[in-house]
Protein backbone atom coordinates (compact mmCIF):
# COMPACT_ATOMS: atom_id res chain seq x y z
CA UNK A 1 0.00 0.00 0.00
CA UNK A 2 1.46 3.09 -1.24
CA UNK A 3 1.91 6.54 1.31
CA UNK A 4 -0.06 9.51 0.86
CA UNK A 5 2.24 12.61 0.25
CA UNK A 6 0.52 15.32 2.84
CA UNK A 7 1.40 19.16 1.93
CA UNK A 8 2.10 20.95 4.88
CA UNK A 9 1.61 24.80 5.09
CA UNK A 10 4.24 25.22 7.55
CA UNK A 11 7.71 27.44 7.04
CA UNK A 12 10.18 25.17 5.55
CA UNK A 13 12.68 27.16 7.39
CA UNK A 14 10.90 26.99 10.83
CA UNK A 15 12.94 23.51 11.99
CA UNK A 16 16.06 24.74 10.73
CA UNK A 17 16.87 26.46 13.72
CA UNK A 18 17.32 23.62 16.20
CA UNK A 19 19.42 21.37 16.83
CA UNK A 20 18.62 17.90 17.90
CA UNK A 21 20.70 16.85 21.24
CA UNK A 22 20.79 12.77 22.21
CA UNK A 23 23.04 12.60 25.93
CA UNK A 24 23.96 9.30 27.45
CA UNK A 25 22.71 9.38 31.25
CA UNK A 26 24.03 6.94 33.43
CA UNK A 27 21.76 5.62 36.16
CA UNK A 28 22.88 5.63 39.60
CA UNK A 29 20.62 2.92 40.85
CA UNK A 30 20.94 0.75 38.20
CA UNK A 31 24.73 1.48 36.41
CA UNK A 32 23.10 1.11 32.69
CA UNK A 33 23.40 4.08 30.57
CA UNK A 34 20.03 5.38 28.81
CA UNK A 35 19.59 8.33 26.01
CA UNK A 36 17.80 11.27 26.82
CA UNK A 37 17.05 13.22 23.42
CA UNK A 38 15.63 16.77 23.21
CA UNK A 39 15.43 19.56 20.82
CA UNK A 40 17.41 22.81 21.24
CA UNK A 41 17.50 26.17 19.86
CA UNK A 42 20.25 27.37 18.10
CA UNK A 43 21.26 29.68 20.30
CA UNK A 44 21.34 27.54 23.57
CA UNK A 45 22.91 24.48 21.96
CA UNK A 46 26.53 25.12 23.85
CA UNK A 47 24.55 25.57 27.07
CA UNK A 48 23.31 22.37 26.33
CA UNK A 49 25.97 20.37 25.44
CA UNK A 50 27.96 21.46 28.56
CA UNK A 51 25.49 20.08 31.21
Amino acid sequence: MAKKVVATLRDKTAGKNFAKVIKAVKSPKTGAYTFKEEMVPMEELQAALKV
